[in-house]
């Protein structure tokens, strides 16, 4: 474990935080009055917000049990969240042992728990890096010092690029990410969507935006872009849910609607 001297950690709780949200979603502990508030909010726009954070984590789960079962032995989490187990590490390296993961987030929630994100099998190594998703070069930089970027690596962004709207760069953001990815790689995303409620998609961004924070759901069209120039895994771009639910962790969400989140792995030719 490298880099992680005690330093003091200044949270700001004055304002609701996404990872703290997202923890709040998941049922978890680190999270604060105002994440509740506006989480509780969000869930009078639409009721299923647990489930959909539910969703998207059993999406992460599957995606990559599949990623390690392909070989893939690197992996690069931006947006890394709260610790919520079992962690991306401990599914990859389930399959893998040998598996080296370098986390990343820029909330210093996530950096005082840490260490749950360091434990890692005696044959591979985890790493967590606290940078902005939008500073790709330093992420790049550091990750380097972990990953082989001459060899296959995984590149997760889930439930990431919705906090980015078009001007701040979210595509820029990723061609840059995947540009230095070697052939072989893959690009994992999962992003929510407005197409099913534009009406509650708008309010939620209103919301957010009300609070000094991006929301900025997009289309399946929109979120297929992201991949241009690489290869979709079967079966493309589908509603998280739907994404190779024969892996397992199948979320059982009651109603027939669908829960309004995409998600899409590709590989790097």
């Amino acid at each position: 474990m490298t880099g992680h001297e005690p330093q003091p950690i200044e949270i700001d709780t004055s304002k609701p935080h996404p990872a703290r949200m997202y923890d709040w979603f998941l049922g978890g502990k680190d999270n604060y009055p105002v994440d509740e508030q506006m989480a509780q909010q969000l869930l009078a726009l639409d009721a299923r917000g647990r489930d959909m954070a539910r969703v998207n984590r059993a999406f992460m789960h599957r995606a990559t049990r599949w990623l390690a079962d392909q070989g893939v032995r690197q992996f690069l989490d931006i947006g890394t969240g709260i610790p919520t187990e079992p962690n991306l590490h401990q599914i990859a390296q389930q399959t893998a042992p040998d598996a080296r993961i370098v986390y990343c987030d820029n909330d210093p929630i996530v950096l005082a728990h840490a260490a749950a994100l360091l434990r890692s099998t005696p044959e591979g190594a985890t790493e967590y890096l606290q940078v902005d998703a939008r500073e790709p070069e330093t992420i790049l930089e550091q990750a380097g010092k972990v990953l082989d970027f001459s060899k296959p690596i995984a590149l997760s962004l889930l439930a990431l690029l919705h906090f980015l709207d078009d001007k701040d760069g979210a595509a820029e953001l990723v061609d840059r990410l995947v540009e230095k990815l070697p052939s072989g790689s893959y690009l994992v995303l999962s992003h929510t969507t407005g197409d099913f409620n534009p009406e509650g998609a708008a309010q939620a961004s209103a919301m957010y935006k009300a609070r000094g924070m991006t929301l900025r759901p997009r289309s399946r069209a929109e979120l297929t872009a992201f991949f241009d120039g690489l290869e979709l895994v079967e079966p493309g771009v589908s509603l998280s849910a739907d994404w190779r639910p024969e892996l397992g962790e199948v979320i059982d969400v009651p109603g027939d609607e669908p829960i309004p989140g995409y998600a899409g792995v590709a590989r790097k030719p």
